[in-house]
């Protein structure tokens, strides 16, 4: 057992404080949880707000290939077609992957770029004359490293491992931290009353976690279907039909290739829409050798099929290819649209959209909206973006309470002492069981843990003093 270091100012006031086990074990949930949640919520919060104000920042940072202006008298752009034709001519030995419209009359359009030695680039064209600006590693600038970093840390499937076990702990400490905030109201109270050190922060930080919890708690719910095992399993499920995925399907080749995810680089493919990037894309009928369409016929397809702008257009890979029109439906994800059109004769050949989505994908595109701050307009952009910032405050917040708090030379980390109180509150039992199915890797770091504080802890006085364990 732990010897008791507190101060007898420390001792008296937390004799004051709510005496439930399930206080006492929450807190101590909630402490623990932070070691893992918070470096990893700093990091995606951070990179969250640079991800919602990339419209905004890449266009100041880069404006010599990003901005344009419409020249007087101009009221058309130059075929897309011809300023496909621009870059080919421009960038020879790179790969057109795909297109994406301009965003609005003082904006470019954008190439995207596969380069012989497996790098990458942005190409950019006035949409009003047809030059081409320039290019733009996209995985460098700004937003591109911010997408990275949030998507897995830059480390693959270990860094996205990582933000998927981050994001599961920080559903707990959520929830636990509204459990704290009603339960300990009163002794919060006291301790800003008596003009106690740090009671100040703790009042702001308990304050502005019960405001962002529940954004937060959406945040990442609706992020977990970005996630490599929970996300890859949930987008299998959700888009999982047994009917024909393609409706009517005139020419098209039954048996598909590629998934849609595929016919776009890594760096796009958060351009296209979560329920769709599993489908899988058919292929052109090859009654012509010669290709009659192109990226116009595609934008008049889309165009007819009634598809919401700006477009991305992904380009047929090889002779078997279709031009993919994309439609990711910024404002309104109930509107998300693809039309795959054969390169050969210009017809749609396979169209898929909100509409087709079983029940469950179309929850999950919504949340999705919601979580890149889009669904609701500037509402849901003024909201994520104050989230995030709050977010980064909990962030901060907490480790400097921790920080006033500690004990000096006491060979403890001053984390609460309690333990779950599972034999009387069976359906607490039965409520993390479930929450440890649902997000497998919560369940399974929860049991790691546990064992370590029986077989590990508990055993050895040094840590058993080190770790608080009751």
């Amino acid at each position: 057992m732990a010897t008791d270091t507190l101060t007898p100012e420390r001792r008296a006031d937390r004799s004051k404080q709510p005496r439930g086990g399930l206080f006492r074990a929450f807190w101590r949930w909630h402490f623990y949880a932070a070691f893992v949640v918070v470096p990893i919520l700093l990091v995606l919060a951070t990179t969250g707000l640079i991800y919602l104000l990339r419209f905004q920042l890449e266009p100041l940072m880069h404006a010599d290939v990003m901005k344009v202006e419409r020249p007087v008298g101009v009221s058309e752009y130059v075929p897309y077609e011809d300023q496909r034709a621009a870059v080919a001519k421009a960038y020879p030995d790179a790969t057109i992957a795909s297109m994406t419209e301009p965003k609005g009359d003082d904006r470019s359009t954008d190439f995207y770029l596969s380069l012989p030695d497996g790098s990458s680039r942005d190409a950019y064209v006035d949409p009003w004359t047809g030059e081409v600006l320039g290019d733009l590693n996209p995985d460098t600038t700004l937003s591109g490293m911010a997408v990275r970093l949030h998507a897995d840390l830059m480390l693959g499937t270990k860094g996205d491992m990582v933000i998927e076990l981050g994001a599961c702990w920080a559903i707990v400490m959520a929830l636990t931290g509204y459990y704290l905030f009603i339960r300990g109201r009163a002794a919060r109270l006291r301790r800003k009353v008596s003009g106690a050190a740090g009671a100040a922060m703790r009042s702001r930080h308990a304050l502005i976690g019960s405001a962002v919890g529940v954004s937060l708690l959406v945040l990442l719910v609706s992020g977990l279907p970005w996630t490599g095992f929970w996300g890859k399993q949930a987008q299998t499920m959700a888009t999982h039909n047994s009917n024909s995925m393609w409706g009517t399907d005139p020419g098209a080749v039954s048996k598909p290739g590629s998934t849609l995810d595929e016919s776009l680089p890594h760096s796009h493919a958060h351009e296209i829409p979560w329920a769709q990037g599993d489908k899988t894309v058919p292929e052109s009928a090859k009654a012509d050798k010669v290709s009659v369409a192109n990226v116009d016929t595609a934008v008049a397809v889309a165009d007819r099929a009634e598809l919401q702008h700006p477009l991305t257009i992904a380009l047929p890979a090889d002779d078997k290819g279709v031009f993919s029109a994309i439609s990711y439906a910024f404002h309104d994800p109930s509107r998300e649209k693809t039309v795959h059109i054969d390169q050969y004769g210009g017809q749609a050949v396979g169209t898929y959209g909100y509409a087709d989505y079983p029940v469950l994908a179309k929850v999950v595109s919504q949340g999705i909206g919601l979580h890149e701050g889009r669904s609701l307009g500037s509402v849901s952009f003024w909201a994520a973006a104050l989230s995030c910032l709050m977010i980064i405050f909990m962030c901060v917040s907490g480790p400097l309470m921790w920080w006033r708090r500690r004990p000096r030379k006491s060979g403890s980390i001053a984390a609460p002492r309690g333990r779950m109180p599972m034999r009387g509150t069976p359906l607490l039992a039965v409520g993390i069981v479930a929450l440890g199915v649902f997000l497998p890797f919560f369940g399974i770091t929860l049991l790691i843990a546990l064992l370590l504080d029986q077989l590990v802890l508990r055993r050895i006085p040094r840590l058993q003093t080190w770790f608080n364990v009751v």
